[in-house]
C-alpha cells in the first residue's frame, strides 16, 4: 500500500513542527507524492484522543529520532491537491535533543516508505530549490528564516 492509498481521498488533520538552528530549518524529503523532491517540515496525522503537541512529539521521534519540546502555535495551512486534503497546524519547536536521523512512517511497509531524506536546509539553499519542491508555506515568505513570524490561516 503506497502513501497515496493511505493518505489520499480523505481529510487529514496534521501537526507540523518548525525546528530551526543557527543555519536553517529541519525538513523532510518525501518521495512518491508527486514527481521529484518535496521538502516539508516534520509532522503527521493527529490520532484520535491525541493532542497536537503529543502528535508532534511522536512524529518527530518516528521521522527524525529527535526528542522535542513543542512551543507556541504559529499558523495553519489548508492543502488541497487531489487526492490529498489536509489541515495543518504549525507549531514552533522550542528545543530538541539528539541528532537527526532518518526515520520511518509506521503506517507504510518498508518498501513503500516515502520519507527519503532529512536535513537542516540552509536558508541560502531555498533560492536554488526547483519550483514545487518546497512546502507551499514558503511561497508566503520573502525571507525563509522568518517562518516563525507567520501567523494566520493560509491556503497552499
Amino acid at each position: 500500500m503506497n502513501a497515496l492509498d493511505v493518505y489520499g481521498n480523505r481529510l487529514r488533520m496534521r501537526a507540523c513542527g518548525i525546528c530551526t538552528n543557527e543555519t536553517g530549518i529541519l525538513l523532510i524529503n518525501h518521495g512518491g507524492l508527486h514527481d521529484g523532491d518535496f521538502w516539508s517540515p516534520p509532522g503527521g496525522g493527529i490520532e484520535f484522543g491525541e493532542t497536537a503537541e503529543m502528535c508532534l512529539v511522536r512524529e518527530f521521534r518516528e521521522e527524525t529520532s529527535l526528542e522535542v519540546n513543542v512551543g507556541k502555535f504559529l499558523f495553519a495551512c489548508e492543502f488541497i491537491k487531489q487526492p490529498l486534503h489536509a489541515i495543518e497546524l504549525f507549531f514552533e519547536i522550542d528545543s530538541y535533543a539528539g541528532n537527526p536521523s532518518l526515520g520511518i512512517d509506521p503506517e507504510l511497509e518498508n518498501a513503500d516508505q516515502f520519507i527519503k531524506s532529512l536535513k537542516f536546509m540552509r536558508w541560502e539553499e531555498f533560492t536554488s530549490c526547483p519550483s514545487g519542491s518546497l512546502h507551499g508555506i514558503f511561497n508566503f515568505l520573502d525571507i525563509p528564516s522568518e517562518i516563525k513570524n507567520l501567523t494566520g490561516y493560509f491556503k497552499v
